[in-house]
C-alpha cells in the first residue's frame, strides 16, 4: 500500500460540512453546510468556489441524470438549477412538523433519491464516535466517517471488521466520498460548530474539505438521481 497523505484543500470554515459528490464532468466536489443553508462546488482544477444558498437548513446534494442536482432542504426535495441559482422544491414531507428535517440523502443504484430524517442516531464501539456518512469502494467494503471521532474507517459490511482507520486533524470528521480522476482520492467534510474558542485553535482547519490519497483502494461513481 502506498503512504497515505491527507491535505486540507480548502478552508471553507463550514459549520456543518456534508454530503460530498464527486461530479467527474466538472472534475468538481460538491458539498453542502447545512446551517448555513448553502450548497457548495469546488473546481478541483481551479481552486474556485461557487455557493447557492437556500431558504432552509441543505443536509445533503446528489447529481441528477438530466442536468443539474437535487437537495434535501429542510423537509423537502428539490431540484437546483446552478446557473440561475434556483430551487424547484419536487417534494415535501412531514409538513406538520416544523421542528423537522431531513438529516441526511442518498441516490441509490436505481437512481431513487432516499432521505432520512433526524430521529434516530446510533452509536459505535468505546470511543464516543458516531457513524456519520460513508461511501463504498471499488471491493465492496464500506468508508465511514466517524464524528467526534476525528477518524474515517474501513468495514467488512459482512463480518462487521474493522480493516482500516485513517486519523484526521479534526474531530467532528461527518462524511467522505471517492473522487478525482480515477477515483482512487477521497474527499472528507467536517464540522466546527460544538468547538469552543481552544478547539478551533487546536483544530484551525476544522469545517474544511480534506483530501486523503494513498488509501490503496479506488471507490465508484456516484450514483444519478433518475427524476
Amino acid at each position: 500500500m502506498s503512504s497515505i497523505k491527507i491535505e486540507c484543500v480548502l478552508r471553507e470554515n463550514c459549520h456543518c460540512g456534508e454530503s460530498p459528490v464527486w461530479e467527474e464532468a466538472s472534475n468538481s466536489l460538491l458539498f453542502v453546510d447545512i446551517p448555513a443553508k448553502k450548497v457548495c462546488r469546488w473546481d478541483s482544477l481551479s481552486k474556485q468556489v461557487q455557493r447557492v444558498t437556500v431558504d432552509a437548513p441543505v443536509s445533503s446534494v446528489a447529481l441528477r441524470q438530466s442536468g443539474g442536482y437535487v437537495a434535501t432542504v429542510g423537509t423537502k426535495f428539490c431540484a437546483l438549477n446552478w446557473e440561475d441559482q434556483s430551487a424547484v422544491v419536487l417534494a415535501t414531507v412531514d409538513k406538520e412538523k416544523k421542528n423537522n428535517r431531513f438529516n441526511d440523502g442518498k441516490v441509490d443504484p436505481a437512481g431513487r433519491y432516499f432521505a432520512a430524517n433526524r430521529r434516530s442516531v446510533y452509536k459505535l464501539e468505546k470511543e464516543e464516535q458516531i457513524p456519520d456518512g460513508m461511501c463504498i469502494d471499488v471491493e465492496g467494503k464500506l468508508w465511514v466517517a466517524c464524528y467526534n471521532g476525528g477518524r474515517v474507517i474501513r468495514l467488512d459490511p459482512e463480518t462487521g471488521k474493522r480493516l482500516q482507520t485513517v486519523k484526521l486533524p479534526v474531530d467532528k470528521t461527518t462524511s467522505c466520498c471517492f473522487g478525482g480522476k480515477d477515483y482512487s482520492e477521497m474527499y472528507v467534510t467536517c464540522a466546527r460548530d460544538g468547538l469552543d474558542s481552544k478547539g478551533l485553535l487546536q483544530q484551525p482547519e476544522a469545517g474544511g474539505i480534506f483530501k486523503i490519497t494513498g488509501l490503496g483502494v479506488k471507490g465508484i461513481p456516484p450514483y444519478p438521481y433518475t427524476g
